[in-house]
């Protein structure tokens, strides 16, 4: 699952990892929430490159009314391709997110032990880039809101400790091959939506200050002291009842 995460990077280090000649501007943003704007790259049928910023909550083209649909942030890598709500978008419209790490909230079994909070960055360089999905949702008055969510899978040794799911990464060499959805069908990519090697990130416990979408700064990122892990939690596990990680 990933509910939150930061975009540091300056926009001409993302212009250069996706080798774009411009990219849509940004500034630092250090806590990314749900219906906020994220920034997202896609290629046409000639496989050009572009950015675009969408509303972090796919709404299938098929909903009547966004109001009234359940906030869609994640996706199932899993299943992605046969659920109605996410299979037309990873068989046309998948995209690549830069990131820098996500947020991480590792939760007890034991209800005595407060949730930690985590900052999941990678260990070399400033941007990450997760798989993601994008949906147009037209309304009948010819309104557009262009809409986005992240991959998950299950979560490697290393992030399992935490929670049971990660983002799906997507490593440079393997951005035309996740971004060609004319001739990769989702059968053909299902290679990359495995659990990124354990060594790729390190966690970084935080305090509880990024909980709140208002705490903003650079400051939320400060170490913290880890509250204790009760348990180590490497093995799938039943999806939990929160909303947010129903896909």
């Amino acid at each position: 699952m990933c509910g939150r995460f930061p975009l540091t990077a300056t926009p001409q280090d993302v212009a250069e990892i996706f080798e774009l000649p411009e990219i849509v501007g940004f500034p630092p943003r250090y806590n990314i929430a749900p219906t906020q704007p994220i920034l997202v790259v896609s290629a046409d049928l000639s496989g050009k490159r572009t950015s675009t910023l969408v509303r972090w909550g796919l709404v299938p083209h098929w909903v009547k009314d966004p109001g009234d649909f359940t906030l869609l942030i994640n996706a199932r890598s899993e299943t992605a391709a046969e659920k109605p709500s996410f299979k037309t978008a990873m068989r046309h419209r998948r995209v690549l997110i830069p990131a820098s790490g996500f947020y991480e909230w590792h939760r007890p079994e034991d209800k005595s032990f407060p949730k930690q909070a985590y900052w999941i960055t990678p260990r070399e360089g400033n941007i990450t880039v997760f798989g993601g999905l994008m949906e147009t949702w037209m309304g009948p008055d010819g309104s557009e809101i262009d809409t986005g969510c992240i991959l998950t899978t299950a979560a490697n040794s290393q992030i399992g400790n935490i929670h049971h799911r990660m983002p799906v990464v997507i490593n440079p060499q393997d951005f035309d091959r996740w971004l060609d959805c004319s001739t990769q069908e989702p059968r053909d990519v299902v290679d990359l939506m495995q659990p990124i090697g354990d060594v790729y990130f390190e966690a970084i416990a935080v305090s509880d200050r990024v909980n709140k979408v208002a705490n903003a700064g650079a400051d939320i990122q400060e170490p913290g002291v880890a509250k204790p892990v009760t348990q180590n939690i490497v093995a799938e596990r039943p999806k939990p009842s929160d909303q947010m990680d129903l896909f």
